[in-house]
Formats: structure tokens, C-alpha cells, sequence
């Protein structure tokens, strides 16, 4: 993971919190880190609600936005549901990396 994400961890865990999301994990650039371009990249995640929430407009956007303002970039958050392409998955799961769990 880069240190552009890694040195976060406090305050995406307070957000994780905020929104009840039970895992975020990295993936991408931002997770390999040899390609991540600390003044261009944006960072992608998995997110995870926890049981039982139903992540409405506001709990996806809001959690994104925040996310964007403490890291100062893009971010695009996916749910491991959306992603129905077999090997786009595979590709995600072989890079990711747990910044939060509850």
C-alpha cells in the first residue's frame, strides 16, 4: 500500500466508523504501490457494510466524499457484489489490501 493512503488509517477508520462500513480494503495502484503517481492517482476500494445496513445515496457518496477530502484525491468505492466480471475480480483480489476491518 502507498504511504499516501497508509499514513490515513486513523481517519479512514473514523469514517469507516461514520458510515458502518465493516471492511475497506485497497486495490489497484494505490495497493501495489510501484505505479501509484502520488500526484495524479486516485485510490480504489472495496467496501463492505456491516450486516444488516443497506448503504443508501448518502452512505455510499457521503463515505466517498470523505474519503476524498482527507486523502486528497479521487477515490472510487466498489461493493465485491458489483464487480461481475470474473476476471476483473480475480485481478482485485490479488492486489488488495485490508485498511479497515471492524
Amino acid at each position: 500500500m502507498h504511504p499516501a493512503i497508509s499514513q490515513h488509517r486513523s481517519g479512514i477508520s473514523a469514517i469507516c466508523q461514520r458510515y458502518r462500513i465493516q471492511r475497506l480494503d485497497v486495490f489497484g495502484s494505490a495497493a501495489r504501490a510501484d505505479d501509484f503517481d502520488p500526484a495524479n492517482s486516485d485510490a480504489d476500494f472495496l467496501v463492505e457494510f456491516a450486516p444488516g445496513v443497506q448503504p443508501g445515496l448518502n452512505s455510499l457518496f457521503g463515505a466517498k466524499a470523505d474519503l476524498e477530502a482527507l486523502l486528497g484525491r479521487g477515490v472510487d468505492l466498489v461493493e465485491p457484489g458489483a464487480v461481475r466480471n470474473p476476471y476483473v475480480l480475480a485481478s482485485i483480489n490479488s492486489h488488495r489490501e485490508a485498511i479497515y476491518a471492524a
